[in-house]
């Protein structure tokens, strides 16, 4: 078998080579150098934050934004139960505990469930949200931006001003995305919150290879964040710590990479969205098939497509995957629920219902940036054909 179409591997056509390069030349290669507070400083400028903190990947990102949160281990904090694990591992990094919410069709968190919880569950004394289960104090929500979709901001940061709850952008998968109307037009994915993150992992819109990049404005909260991200060193000459702090800087071989990524950021979601489309209209027409929408108040970057199959689609989920595999096609099933695994089976999750049914349900196909037109028949041809 000849053929191969990844699930989504990096396009690195632009810039790369030479700014990496230039990197290598001025032996500038680890976390000193100028592509660094560049890389920062032009993401801040794309998604009109007040400033940026570049990190070693999303996860570490995410650590930091829940300690600048103020996030302890005392606390307790609401997350997806449908996302990566990443997004979570971060509140058990800080002896927090976290507490699961469904998702709904959109795959992002429910935010009808959450407000729920909160008025059910929880009762709302001297400021603090308490969880009359545990009886902790509920310190924030992570709300995670699943596939380049955009959660339900208005409701979500509504919620939290009633219940004084800091609100925390995972947003790894979402640069790019932002509201086209409502009450947040123009803002995009983790910037509406208290603080955001994103990722460029190497299967991301963009990647650096490894690496995230922390967001906000509350400039406050970014400072602290830096000061964190590098080793809390408070005198630089001298090397005075006055806290633990973190080897979490991005590199300057990173940033470069970057920062060619990001010139080309916009014309990779016009190609994301182009497949979208073709994808979507023409699978709509193999009976048992679809792909999920975005949401339609949203200029998603379209940064991975959801197909759904149904009881009327001959093959089942693992099936499917299985078939594309034998014609040269990579795809995958959606996470594992996390209140399923492990290290969290004794969370306490609140009616997860459509997580449940989507993680049966979803498959997600080869869409990287370079994914030829071709590739595509090629991949709705194979599933048209499946007997």
């Amino acid at each position: 078998m000849d053929k191969f179409i990844p699930l989504s591997v990096p396009n690195l056509k632009g810039n790369e080579l030479k700014y990496v390069t230039q990197a290598v030349e001025t032996e500038w290669v680890s976390t000193g150098g100028p592509y660094v507070n560049d890389f920062e400083n032009k993401i801040a400028e794309y998604v009109k934050s007040k400033g940026a903190v570049s990190c070693q990947n999303g996860t570490a990102g995410l650590h930091i934004a829940l300690m600048v949160c103020g996030v302890t281990k005392e606390d307790e904090v609401i997350v997806p139960t449908l996302t990566f694990i990443a997004a979570v591992n971060p509140v058990k990094y800080i002896g927090a505990e976290p507490i699961f919410m469904d998702c709904d069709d959109s795959l992002t968190m429910d935010a009808d469930k959450l407000l729920e919880f909160c008025q059910n569950q929880c009762t709302f004394v001297d400021g603090k949200l308490v969880n009359n289960r545990t009886k902790k104090h509920i310190k924030a929500i992570l709300v995670v931006h699943v596939f380049g979709n955009m959660a339900n901001m208005g409701k979500i940061i509504s919620i939290a001003e009633r219940f004084n709850l800091k609100v925390i952008e995972d947003a790894t998968e979402a640069i790019g995305t932002y509201y086209t109307d409502g009450k947040y037009k123009g803002k995009f994915a983790g910037t509406i919150g208290t603080i955001g993150v994103y990722s460029f992992n190497g299967n991301k819109i963009i990647t650096t290879g490894g690496g995230g990049m922390i967001v906000s404005n509350d400039v406050e909260l970014l400072k602290r964040a830096k000061y964190l991200t590098t080793q809390a060193k408070s005198d630089e000459l001298y090397y005075t710590h006055d806290e633990v702090g973190y080897n979490y800087r991005m590199t300057n071989l990173q940033a470069a990479l970057g920062l060619a990524q990001l010139e080309q950021l916009e014309e990779f979601i016009k190609i994301k969205e182009y497949n979208y489309k073709l994808y979507k209209e023409v699978i709509s027409e193999i009976s048992g098939l679809s792909i999920l929408d975005f949401e339609q108040n949203v200029r998603s970057n379209h940064w991975f497509y959801a197909l759904k199959c149904d009881d009327k689609y001959p093959l089942n989920r693992d099936e499917i995957i299985k078939y594309l595999s034998t014609k040269g096609i990579q795809s995958r099933p959606i996470w594992g629920l996390i209140n399923e695994q492990r290290p969290y089976i004794e969370n306490q999750s609140y009616e997860i219902e459509k997580a449940r049914y989507y993680i049966e349900h979803i498959i997600n196909i080869p869409c990287s940036t370079n994914l030829t037109e071709e590739d595509a028949t090629y991949v709705i041809e194979c599933l048209r054909a499946a007997r």
